[in-house]
């Protein structure tokens, strides 16, 4: 019966060894195989956390988005720009689209309603041919920048043919021409846009708040810039 129990005792201590032993070999092998795994990526580089910078616009025109519209100068409410067409008589094409006085995207029949063009789009700008008549240039400053020099006509941007200096630039859009009370007419020179209104050429480097750039006189004559 001894010899019973000491193998019972023996057979337990046994099983208990091999036990422990399977244990340690199994948390070996698992701590192995992690060694060798990357991390896994952060849940917002798979699963389409994007983050997008810049102006949601960038001067171009959504068709679909609602403007602010204008009919013989008084406004009638946000529409698309067909809407604001069908509104106004006349076909799309024929709108005047911008920024009003407030900065908000807007389009109008040419009645009535000041709005600041869009800048132009490098790839849309149709060079321009000076006009015989066009008053002759004053000599630049050799200092001055030059660079590149816009006329808003017909809906659309027209470049004058070679960069101006700024002086230059609104010489060439401006000089000789009166504005009437209530209107402006509209250039560009590099990033800034020109507003000639009555008795003065305005400037403005975000397209919506102008300021006084240069006078001008009774006979439509610009005051020299710089």
């Amino acid at each position: 019966m001894e010899f019973l129990k000491d193998r019972r005792t023996l057979l337990a201590l046994v099983g208990g060894a091999l036990a422990l032993l399977a244990g340690v070999i199994i948390a070996s092998v698992m701590v192995n195989k992690g060694k060798g795994e990357k991390p896994a990526p952060p849940p917002a580089s798979q699963g389409g956390l994007v983050v997008e910078t810049g102006a949601p616009d960038d001067g171009r025109l959504d068709p679909a988005k609602p403007l602010r519209c204008f009919v013989a100068g008084q406004y009638v409410g946000e529409m698309t720009l067909a809407e604001c067409a069908k509104r106004n008589g006349v076909a799309t094409g024929a709108l005047d689209v911008g920024v009003d006085e407030a900065g908000n995207l807007a389009a109008a029949d040419q009645a009535g309603t000041m709005l600041t063009p869009l800048p132009p789009q490098p790839e849309a700008v149709t060079p321009l041919n000076p006009a015989p008549t066009a008053p002759a240039q004053p000599p630049a400053a050799t200092n001055a920048p030059a660079g590149g020099c816009w006329r808003y006509v017909d809906g659309g941007w027209r470049k004058l043919p070679n960069d101006l200096t700024l002086n230059a630039c609104v010489q060439a859009l401006f000089a000789g021409r009166c504005e009437r009370p209530g209107g402006a007419t509209y250039g560009r020179w590099m990033q800034q846009t020109l507003r000639l209104v009555p008795g003065k050429v305005e400037v403005s480097g975000d397209n919506r708040s102008f300021r006084p750039l240069a006078e001008q006189a009774q006979n439509c004559s610009i005051s020299t810039i710089g």
